[in-house]
């Protein structure tokens, strides 16, 4: 956490250069710690402990307390079950909060130190250069901070971006994206390999930016501007073609943390606090990944929620 604090523009252009190799060579390879990588999908078996992180948005604070009060702290001072847990991140690592550079600057060094243990999806923060999303605060922190240099360390971090995963699964229980499921998936592999059928297919865009309603089945216009409302019958169909049981996503600010939607088949978590938000609590989830039968409603009963008075100073 220091060292976010006062890295510079050629430490972080070493992390962000070698964050891309890495990702790339976990795809080349097909290997991402005990599981596969299928293009943009990371594939888990159902072993361990899970952390599911959802939106950081620059909010140093809540991920110093995340990481600081989980079962992340006990895998890194090598405690029991450490080598089965892995932590996944949902995405928004940026933007939105004044401390954006650091945070991703956390996140990138958790996968550099924890390569098999740490999963960084994308949001649609760190989305395809074609959908421009609002507001967009880091290239402009790192041009206060990094001055000239700033411009070249954000073509390099959006270069990043595109190489890191879009969704993970884990065996026969959960399926994590950053926003929704595809309206209209029917295989594995079209989640799979979205970014690569993107702009051709709007999978991609709807992983990284729909959201869950209710009242209605199909789909509808988002007001958000890209992605889509899908109603519970695309997240049903989507369970069924994968094989899992609930959807875990972020992308939606929780008034307390987390909320449930689609008669428990899609749980969403917010993990940051404070502006432009002002949720009273957020939260992130700990649970065994070898536990079967949930649904989001019983899932809901592992997130440990945290306000502003339970953050450090």
């Amino acid at each position: 956490m220091e060292e976010a604090e006062t890295v510079n523009a050629s430490q972080l252009r070493e992390l962000i250069i070698h964050s891309t190799d890495q990702a790339e060579e976990e795809k080349r390879m097909g290997v991402v710690g005990k599981g596969e990588r299928i293009g943009g999908l990371v594939k888990l078996p159902p072993r361990g402990r899970i952390l599911i992180v959802g939106d950081i948005h620059g909010d140093l604070r809540s991920l110093r307390h995340v990481l600081f009060n989980s079962s992340f702290r006990r895998m890194e001072d090598g405690g029991e079950g450490s080598k089965s847990f892995t932590a996944i991140f949902l995405g928004d690592y940026v933007d939105r909060g004044d401390r954006s550079i650091e945070t991703l600057y956390v996140s990138l060094e958790l996968k550099r130190l924890h390569p098999g243990q740490v999963v960084l999806l994308r949001g649609n923060h760190e989305g395809p250069k074609d959908i421009p999303v609002y507001p967009h605060e880091l290239p402009y922190l790192y041009r206060m901070r990094f001055k000239e240099e700033g411009e070249t360390l954000y073509d390099e971090t959006v270069n990043l971006f595109q190489k890191l995963p879009h969704a993970a699964l884990v065996e026969e229980r959960f399926l994590m994206v950053h926003g929704g499921v595809p309206y209209g998936l029917k295989s594995l592999e079209d989640l799979a390999y979205a970014d690569e059928t993107h702009p051709k297919t709007r999978f991609l865009e709807e992983i990284l930016w729909s959201d869950p309603a209710e009242g209605f089945t199909g789909v509808r216009p988002s007001p958000r501007g890209a992605g889509m409302l899908f109603g519970p019958d695309v997240s049903w169909n989507a369970l069924e073609t994968l094989g899992v049981n609930v959807i875990v996503r972020g992308h939606e600010p929780c008034e307390d943390g987390f909320k449930v939607n689609h008669q428990g088949k899609v749980l969403t978590l917010f993990s940051r606090l404070g502006p432009p938000y002002f949720n009273r609590s957020a939260s992130y989830l700990e649970v065994d990944a070898q536990a079967r039968g949930f649904d989001a409603y019983r899932l809901s009963r592992f997130a440990t929620c945290f306000s502003e008075n339970d953050l450090d100073t």
